[in-house]
């Protein structure tokens, strides 16, 4: 990761002085009108987008994204804030947008720390008025050492070397719900066999409905209470690469240096039968309870 990620609100409004930032709000199309942060243009794709790894799939979402990027002006110069309302309030949509950004290898991106919570809670104004922005050709430099494709995640299935996390809310990791959109939104309910179990919220310390990442060490004691370590080779999946994504900025501040995401996660893995999954509590469960 770049030394600064999280930017304050503070930090959006010196960007904006000198037209050197392009604000993307990953909100619904009625949530951003309804107000946004002045100069924001929007893009619900981020959070929207259901990715499959295979090599078209990659190749699809590579062009769909550089395509809506460069319409809206990210020509390698500017910097990329994205925000959504609050870290923990829309599955991590602002920090799958960071990772998307940093996969297709644009070298200036952010996030907004707090999202529209923080800006508010700072005084930031909301507009209803509609910025549109000059095209321009968007800098592709694919950094593939942050995917993890599906035949990487099952290569990885009982290695000593590659570890798996599983960041999906309880119901989903024990194979009692597919997804956040519904029990059987996907065709199969379960994980990944050998996966460990920390859900996405526990990164985070959430106050009067603003979210905050939790301390370096605060993060390193969680990783180690399921055996993981800065060092070690880590996927992270969840149902669609979101709450991954806001895990993999959480572990990479805390200085975890081989975070890959696995972008298909559970919506790709669930949809072809001849994949294994488990259900149910571990047989070493003990190491597996929330805090």
């Amino acid at each position: 990761m770049p030394p600064v990620v999280l930017h304050s609100p503070d930090d959006i409004r010196k960007l904006a002085t000198d037209n050197s930032v392009v604000l993307i709000d990953v909100r619904d199309e009625k949530d951003f009108a309804a107000g946004h942060i002045p100069g924001a243009v929007n893009m619900p794709d981020i959070f929207t987008y259901l990715a499959e790894t295979t090599e078209t799939g990659l190749q699809t979402l590579q062009k769909t994204f550089a395509d809506l990027f460069a319409n809206y002006g990210l020509d390698g110069k500017k910097t990329a804030i994205i925000y959504e309302d609050a870290l923990h309030t829309r599955y991590g949509a602002s920090c799958r947008g960071y990772w998307i950004l940093s996969y297709l290898g644009y070298p200036k991106v952010g996030i907004l720390d707090g999202g529209l919570s923080a800006w508010r809670r700072k005084g930031g104004e909301l507009t209803t008025e509609t910025t549109r922005p000059t095209r321009a050709e968007f800098p592709l430099h694919i950094n593939h050492s942050l995917m993890a494709t599906r035949e990487d995640v099952q290569a990885s299935l009982g290695s000593d070397t590659v570890k798996l996390l599983d960041n999906r809310d309880k119901v989903e990791w024990l194979g009692e719900s597919s997804s956040p959109y519904g029990v059987d939104f996907a065709p199969r309910k379960g994980r990944i066999p050998g996966a460990v179990w920390i859900e996405w919220y526990d990164f985070m310390k959430v106050a009067d409905n603003h979210a905050t990442f939790r301390s370096r060490e605060e993060i390193r004691n969680l990783a180690a209470s399921r055996n993981l370590t800065p060092d070690e080779d880590i996927i992270i999946y969840c149902f669609k690469g979101a709450r991954a994504a806001n895990t993999y900025v959480a572990l990479a501040a805390a200085g975890f240096t081989r975070l890959r995401l696995y972008m298909g996660s559970w919506n790709e893995w669930s949809r072809d039968p001849s994949l294994p999954v488990e259900d149910g509590l571990p047989k070493a469960a003990a190491p597996y309870r929330k805090n």
